[in-house]
């Protein structure tokens, strides 16, 4: 499986327009969840349709590629995750919590739970599994400093109207881009966080449309920044 959140926001749209809105009221709280060493905790799943839904736990570990595009797995055998139920149905208009504890043999590690609701039918039409991701990061105990982390290749690319870079985690140990921001246009253009896993790159592409080229990059991370001059490519 290769996909991104985004993806099943797509894909569910998608059979929304076949099945009707009701298809979209799955939701899961919170996506994404951070824990020092060991992880113990809840999300809560919500049925808003008319009809009750079958709800399946299916934990799974991933690995990210340079792009951030996640390829899942099964859950590694060095992580132990306990869960307060592996499936249950849900009613129209509840919410039910799942809680869980977690610990890794070595840190960090990070695994996905999904919930992935099937509606509960008596006749045998079409039957539609959404899969919601619940996402846990446990982290080592020391953070990683400025000197793990290495930003190359910062450059606007005019033609192509944005900006493009390389950012590596050259260390063995998890961290997260908490933001990036792009200044030198009238308004900074803020890009989201994302996870940089023990020895990964990540490459960027921040859209840049101010006629002003861009000057520099900032990239926040929890307990230091890091700034780039960001160079001009040639049309």
């Amino acid at each position: 499986m290769n996909h991104k959140i985004i993806f099943f926001v797509r894909r569910v749209a998608c059979i929304a327009l076949l099945l009707g809105p009701p298809i979209l009221a799955q939701t899961i709280q919170p996506l994404i969840v951070e824990y020092n060493g060991k992880a113990g905790g809840k999300f809560q799943v919500t049925n808003d349709t008319l009809m009750p839904m079958a709800i399946v736990m299916e934990p799974k570990s991933f690995s990210l590629d340079n792009k951030g595009w996640a390829t899942y797995r099964k859950l590694d055998p060095g992580i132990h995750l306990d869960l307060s139920t592996m499936s249950f149905r849900l009613e129209p208009k509840q919410s039910y919590y799942i809680f869980y504890k977690a610990h890794a043999d070595i840190l960090p590690a990070w695994f996905t739970i999904y919930a992935v609701f099937s509606p509960v039918r008596k006749d045998e039409g079409l039957q539609v599994r959404i899969m919601l991701p619940h996402t846990v990061y446990l982290y080592q105990k020391q953070p990683i400093d400025r000197k793990s982390i290495e930003i190359k290749n910062v450059v606007y690319r005019p033609d192509k109207k944005l900006i493009a870079c390389d950012l590596e985690n050259i260390s063995q140990s998890l961290i997260r881009v908490q933001q990036v921001r792009a200044d030198g246009g009238k308004v900074p253009i803020v890009a989201g966080g994302f996870p940089l896993l023990p020895g990964s790159p990540r490459h960027l592409e921040i859209p840049w449309e101010d006629a002003t080229p861009p000057s520099d990059l900032l990239v926040h991370f929890p307990h230091f920044d890091m700034k780039e001059l960001i160079s001009a490519q040639s049309q």
